[in-house]
């Protein structure tokens, strides 16, 4: 039987980068297929070469036995290959069910359409609204678009790049029986994570790549986690120490915060309050879609609320206050999305810089100084090991791992007296997602208050020193992290609590 997918020998290179070297691999039909590596190994670069998003230098692919020469993905999907981005490829200005339809080679039928998407959707544990407009839609409930327009072409080659960081740990568990099932029929997987406890539990093999170069393959299932990354990175990880927290004053306050979403498809947010102090980091765990990327708004003041006290800054009321003022009051910004909203994707680094850092030197009696900027910049991919072709590469010219890395960096330089980050280390390799998550538990121990939104509960637990969950625009009261488990905030995000009854047994509450 031939191999689903084989690679033999291909290299690709881009100016002053090698991003693939030589490589090679095979994928069985029905086998799940890990491909490892750090930001910048090239994964991504291997992936598009698969579904013909970009053409190879040298080397060649075969499909089932037989040569694909030169394609595109629209050959790839007649092919049976289907590919989730971790940059999605959505058109922001029609609905879900548009956007499936417009990757549709057949006849549809828009209502009919509509409805398998809602069923398939529900069925694979990642609900959607097959109507609602793209540019309403999270990060999150994009990636469940991209998964769910993959899933109604019945591959026979799916591939997945970072798919389970927007899900529950009750929704990831539904995922993987899933995938296995696709298996079991045939369909051969290749999965994208950094999450290596997922690789072992799912994977049947993993190929590791370090610096564009296959390193090794590793049964996942007979490999321990710690095995996998020194693979990966080559080196031994950094460990993460976290001290007990001092909390001070409040830095951030949020009193009966309750606003009406700004369309039908949005959440509404219901009397939110919680405060954050100087000195520790609150995470806000949840299902993509509840209320965060609301919230969210409200806090950085790219949405105001006419309440100004529902919002306090260092004890000044804020919630009229433009972003730029709110900045003024200490506050720094990590957007979810890194393309658009974190950063230009056709500017250089050192312009990016001056989106948010143009008060300290970068921009002098109103013109930019490109020297301040640009040393600005290197400070930060210096720091935070930045893989980039100088700081006059392009925002979009880097992986998505090392543009969140300079996106963090940048907002961390700004010493910020309360930062609000959301999916901080979201696509970001383990090596790399240390190195962030020690960074910001420093920043707060030296006294900055740091509010976290996270769809990834092995992280808030890795680094929060208290918790809140939000369900349908309602916040949770705090948990203390070391007084909760994975299992009740997993339930408390799907809108239900765990209770003991008499008797000592556990009972569900909704």
């Amino acid at each position: 039987m031939h191999p689903r997918l084989e690679l033999r020998n291909i290299s690709k290179r881009y100016p002053g980068v090698v991003a693939n070297d030589d490589v090679s691999l095979s994928i069985q039909p029905g086998e799940i297929h890990a491909v490892l590596g750090e930001n910048g190994a090239g994964k991504s670069t291997l992936m598009k070469i698969i579904y013909g998003a970009a053409q190879a230098d040298s080397g060649e692919i075969y499909c089932d036995g037989n040569p694909i020469a030169a394609h595109n993905p629209a050959t790839s999907r007649a092919l049976g290959i289907e590919m989730v981005y971790q940059h999605f490829a959505l058109f922001e200005s029609v609905s879900v069910v548009e956007n499936i339809a417009l990757s549709t080679s057949s006849a549809f039928h828009l209502p009919s359409l509509a409805e398998k998407i809602r069923g398939l959707s529900i069925r694979y544990g990642m609900p959607i609204d097959p109507h609602r407009q793209v540019h309403d839609l999270s990060v999150g409930e994009r990636q469940r678009v991209e998964i769910v327009r993959c899933l109604l072409q019945a591959p026979k080659l799916l591939i997945l790049d970072e798919p389970t960081s927007v899900l529950t740990p009750q929704a990831v568990v539904k995922l993987f029986d899933t995938l296995r099932q696709l298996a079991a029929e045939g369909c051969s997987i290749v999965y994208i994570s950094h999450k290596l406890d997922e690789v072992q539990e799912l994977c049947d093999t993993a190929t590791v790549l370090r610096n564009g170069k296959v390193t090794g393959t590793a049964r996942p299932k007979e490999t321990t986690s710690l095995e996998l990354a020194r693979m990966m990175v080559g080196s031994k990880l950094p460990e993460m120490h976290v001290t007990p927290s001092a909390p001070g004053e409040p830095v951030l306050e949020v009193k009966n915060l309750t606003t009406k979403a700004r369309d039908h498809f949005g959440v509404d947010l219901k009397d939110v309050s919680f405060d954050v102090r100087g000195g520790e980091i609150v995470g806000l765990a949840g299902v993509s879609g509840n209320g965060q990327a609301e919230l969210i708004a409200l806090l950085s003041g790219e949405r105001r609320h006419a309440q100004d006290d529902a919002i306090k800054i260092n004890g000044t009321p804020a919630a009229t206050l433009r972003p730029d003022e709110r900045r003024r009051l200490g506050l720094a910004f990590v957007p979810e999305e890194r393309l658009g909203r974190g950063a230009v994707p056709s500017h250089t680094l050192w312009e990016n810089t001056v989106l948010t850092a143009h008060r300290f030197g970068t921009v002098r009696k109103g013109l930019v100084d490109r020297r301040r900027a640009s040393a600005f910049a290197a400070g930060i991919t210096d720091r935070f090991k930045v893989k980039a072709n100088g700081v006059g590469a392009t925002a979009q010219s880097l992986s998505g791992g090392n543009l969140q890395k300079f996106i963090v960096g940048r907002e961390i330089a700004l010493a910020p007296k309360l930062l609000l980050v959301s999916q901080p280390t979201w696509g970001v390799d383990v090596g790399a997602s240390a190195f962030i998550r020690q960074t910001i538990v420093d920043l707060s121990r030296a006294g900055t208050a740091v509010f976290v939104v996270s769809e990834e509960l092995d992280e808030l637990f890795e680094i929060c020193d208290r918790l809140l969950v939000i369900c349908q625009g309602r916040v949770s009261p705090p948990l203390v992290r070391t007084s909760t488990d994975r299992e009740e905030i997993g339930l408390l995000m799907t809108g239900r609590t765990m209770s003991k009854d008499r008797s000592g047994d556990v009972a569900l509450q909704d």
